[in-house]
């Protein structure tokens, strides 16, 4: 008998039957360790860019390369597939699994372009949150509009980045405004960017009450150069011109009167949107934004047992996940395909027996492994908000619910 598995739009608020056995401490903390999450955006805002920008911060990279088909530069690590590399956009989504600080992230790089959205719409249904990217001269765009409605529809906590502050954008407030009225959330800008185009010099993280002052980067290739600040600091005003720091400062002010402060419980919900400003080409606002996003991004999260109508806890002792996704032609070397399984609760092993509960077969999991852009490792262990690789010929179809009893 198959088991549904669907996203519960408020995880934090319900829990698991108390019967429920749990995993042992030490593959709890490795659980409440995971944030998974996926960046969804309009094409050409800048989506996979920050992708690589955030794993240049998390250490996953030491170099970052910028999304381009000029065969001379470096090509991104989740821009792996030839028509990616050629055309500079993605075509299919990416598993990236790195570590900054506490925090075990993987992260879901989805298509941006409309022809390939039926992929990202799976990978909603296997994510926590969602970053959504805005181009600041564009504002909301119409796939920025339809993803946003999927994540909404699916309960999915939505963080906003406004991207490419380095060049002539918008009013910062006008995009504000527009966020409100269109998504009909409150949105709380954690950050405000100092300038934009050729003035831009960095952000004001509101959380902290200070500036972030950056300094370019060729391509943005390595991390950016920061100088912490007060806003009243003498280095903020050196760097901004009278007109500019009198503009800055009269906003932040007005936003003191305006937004709400972060409210966790609300966002998680879903009603309430933390906004970062920034330039992920030239890494400006990239390591504020990711540091935030990891203080209040949830941890994995439960799935409702439709069959069983109760919560299936990430913490419970049985290993349980479901197919989200299934891929052809990875590898050209191999002519394999990967099935990727996102893990609701419990610890994967490697060459685990589970259950598909569709057919009622048992199948050992022996060739699981985690991928990384193009790259491949054997997997041992696994835990609750991973993603799980399957590689070879398992007989899985999307929405398979696999469980080890």
């Amino acid at each position: 008998m198959q088991t549904i598995w669907s996203y519960c739009p408020a995880p934090r608020l319900l829990t698991a039957p108390t019967s429920t056995p749990t995993v042992p401490l030490a593959a709890a903390r490795e659980i409440a360790r995971r944030r998974t999450f996926a960046i969804i955006s309009h094409p050409d805002a800048g989506k996979t860019t920050l992708t690589e920008k955030l794993l240049l911060y998390g250490g996953a990279i030491g170099l970052a390369g910028s999304v381009t088909s000029k065969k001379e530069q470096q090509s991104t690590s989740s821009d792996w597939m030839a028509m990616e590399k050629e055309r500079g956009i993605s075509v299919s989504s990416t598993v990236l699994q790195f570590e900054y600080k506490n925090c075990c992230i993987n992260l879901l790089d989805t298509p941006g372009h409309h022809d390939f959205s039926e992929d990202t719409y799976r990978v909603l249904s296997a994510v926590d949150a969602a970053v959504m990217v805005i181009d600041a001269g564009k504002g909301i765009e119409a796939q920025t509009l339809k993803l946003f409605e999927v994540c909404r529809r699916r309960g999915v906590p939505i963080f906003v980045f406004i991207n490419k502050m380095d060049r002539p954008s918008r009013p910062p407030l006008e995009l504000i405004d527009e966020l409100e009225t269109v998504l009909k959330l409150a949105p709380t800008p954690v950050n405000w960017p100092l300038g934009d185009g050729p003035r831009f010099r960095g952000v004001y993280d509101r959380r902290k009450d200070e500036v972030n002052l950056f300094e370019r980067t060729s391509h943005g290739s390595f991390k950016a150069p920061l100088e912490v600040a007060g806003i009243e600091d003498d280095k903020v005003r050196e760097a901004l011109s009278d007109e500019l720091y009198l503009a800055v400062t009269s906003e932040i002010e007005l936003l003191d009167g305006l937004t709400e402060s972060i409210d966790l419980g609300r966002v998680l919900a879903g009603q309430q949107m933390p906004i970062y400003f920034g330039s992920a080409m030239n890494n400006f606002g990239v390591q504020n934004m990711l540091e935030s996003f990891l203080e209040l991004a949830p941890p994995p999260a439960g799935r409702i047992n439709v069959s069983a109508d109760e919560m299936i806890d990430p913490e419970g002792d049985s290993f349980s996940g479901f197919v989200f996704k299934i891929q052809a032609n990875m590898n050209p070397r191999h002519r394999d395909r990967a099935v990727f399984v996102r893990i609701v609760s419990g610890v994967f092993e490697r060459d685990m027996q589970i259950v598909d509960q569709r057919t009622g077969k048992k199948v050992r999991l022996a060739n699981a492994q985690k991928l990384f852009g193009q790259g491949r490792e054997t997997l041992d262990t696994a835990y609750a908000g991973d993603i799980l690789a399957l590689v070879g010929n398992y007989n899985f179809l999307i929405g398979d619910t696999l469980t080890n009893d």
